[in-house]
């Protein structure tokens, strides 16, 4: 309902999209683009969960803290896992765009990114987080539909479009068309089961224990899902279990690959299950548009390829996977009135104005 002072507070009131990520939080500022991309890491103090440190500085304490601190994430596969930490590290993101402007802003409006496949109490949490975090209306939309969003795709018209949004707790695959979902699947494999398969590996095959953060860097260096032209080799270092001394092994992209390959081919069962359910005039649309990959999963080498190999259809990277849904969520905000269809519903807050 329009009104003197809502417009004065649509003129000062800095829109926010948030893509809250198990791995990441990317928040998107109406205007201005994505002004705050960090691990979605918060450091407490155990007994008084008192909040230390958040994002980048909190992700730097992983495995490093004393006894009487921990760094956890809170949210795990893709949902809330610890509420009151969620709404802190939220609230501790808004107020850093606030930090940003010159003049005091009202509460901003928010839309959020949350998988496909998350409970109506998941949404409630996540809604509630954000009003509790200074939210003046928050506004939820599924994480593959921000994503086919922010890549640009046609999804508002008779088009079949899909997108496969592989982020740190959940893989997202979903076919839209006419400003919906026609076939959606969410996993909670992705990113993190990633890491754990090449911690398992390590373990099972060097008596080698080695922590996230190498497992993670080993993904990232030399992680693949299909033979690369050049295979390559890095060194793991971790604890001997047997001699219980530190110990460095060179593993090779081969192997890293051999370790990820229980979690990709579910990624591709994923897929191909959801075109199997894909009605046949959307799969004739999808095989001239092709399938986009979005998230940060995106970036493992050779996925688009094995998925095309797989699927028989055009799997291509989108541009800046990692900030799709951030992307998205933004244009949703300049588009609210179009775009209002597209947003998950709750019982409280939901998709209404």
């Amino acid at each position: 309902m329009f009104s003197p002072l809502n417009a004065l507070l649509g003129l000062f009131s800095m829109d926010i999209g948030i893509d809250l990520g198990t791995a990441n939080t990317l928040v998107n500022v109406r205007g201005k683009g994505i002004v705050i991309n960090e691990p979605s890491w918060v450091a407490i103090e155990k007994k008084s969960r008192k909040v230390l440190a958040i994002g980048i500085e909190a992700k730097e304490m992983v495995g490093r803290t004393p006894g009487n601190i921990v760094a956890i994430r809170p949210l795990r596969d893709g949902v809330i896992s610890e509420f009151d930490i969620t709404e802190k590290m939220l609230h501790y993101f808004i107020e850093k765009v606030h930090n940003q402007m010159l003049l005091p802003i009202p509460r901003p409006r928010t839309v959020i990114g949350i998988p496909s496949g998350v409970t109506e109490v998941e949404k409630k949490a996540v809604y509630d987080a954000a009003i509790s975090a200074g939210a003046r209306e928050a506004y939820l939309v599924e994480q593959p539909m921000a994503a086919a969003i922010g890549i640009g795709l046609p999804i508002m018209e008779s088009l079949g479009s899909m997108v496969i949004d592989v982020g740190g707790g959940t893989t997202e695959v979903a076919v839209f068309s006419l400003g919906g979902i026609v076939v959606s699947r969410s996993i909670r494999v992705a990113g993190d089961e990633m890491d754990e398969d090449i911690m398992q590996y390590a373990r099972q095959k060097y008596n080698l224990l080695i922590g996230d953060r190498m497992a993670e860097k080993a993904k990232m260096t030399i992680g693949s899902a299909y033979p690369l032209p050049e295979e390559q080799t890095m060194i793991l270092r971790g604890r001997n279990l047997i001699t219980g001394l530190p110990e460095s092994i060179e593993v090779s992209s081969v192997e890293i690959r051999e370790a990820l390959s229980s979690s990709v081919d579910v990624i591709v069962d994923t897929v191909k299950s959801t075109l199997d359910d894909t009605p046949p005039e959307l799969i004739a649309d999808l095989m001239e548009q092709g399938i986009a990959l979005a998230g940060g999963g995106a970036l493992l080498q050779g996925l688009a390829e094995r998925l095309s190999e797989e699927t028989k259809m055009r799997v291509y990277v989108a541009e800046d996977p990692l900030t799709c849904v951030a992307r998205g969520a933004g244009k949703i905000l300049e588009e609210l009135d179009v775009l209002s269809k597209v947003l998950a519903t709750t019982q409280r807050g939901g998709a209404t104005r």
